[in-house]
């Protein structure tokens, strides 16, 4: 982990517990998950830590979802499914199919504007919301 601040066993767990998980997490799992292990850890250092991440592109925000801001480890490009529903936030594999990365050459020759950065949110059900929903 590269983080241009100061190494702490705090900072380093919060990103381990990010970065061990596909769930799209928020702060209060994060703190939840690390507090019986780290007693004198708070939310504070938790929701401060994880802008620090986000500030050093070591972290994505997901979004807000269901009120709760939603991070991300996985840096690659890929595009994510909630299900508005339950709230579940799913990585979808192959985001090359959903984006042409021409698409910034395109951007640039026709606006004049430089891309950064995209992303692609599709919302709906989720199979195991549909399945209950159909029973």
């Amino acid at each position: 982990m590269n983080v241009k601040r100061n190494f702490s066993a705090k900072r380093e767990a919060i990103y381990e517990a990010l970065a061990s998980t596909k769930s799209h997490p928020t702060a209060e799992w994060v703190y939840n998950k690390l507090k019986p292990d780290i007693p004198d850890l708070s939310l504070g250092t938790v929701y401060r830590n994880l802008t620090v991440f986000k500030e050093g592109g070591l972290v994505k925000s997901v979004g807000v979802v269901n009120g709760q801001e939603r991070f991300d480890a996985d840096m690659s490009p890929h595009p994510h499914f909630i299900c508005t529903s339950c709230c579940k936030v799913m990585d979808i594999p192959g985001g090359k199919l959903f984006f042409d990365m021409n698409a910034y050459d395109h951007i640039l020759k026709e606006y004049g504007a430089r891309v950064k950065s995209h992303s692609l949110t599709f919302y709906g059900i989720c199979h195991e919301c549909a399945e209950k929903k159909d029973e």
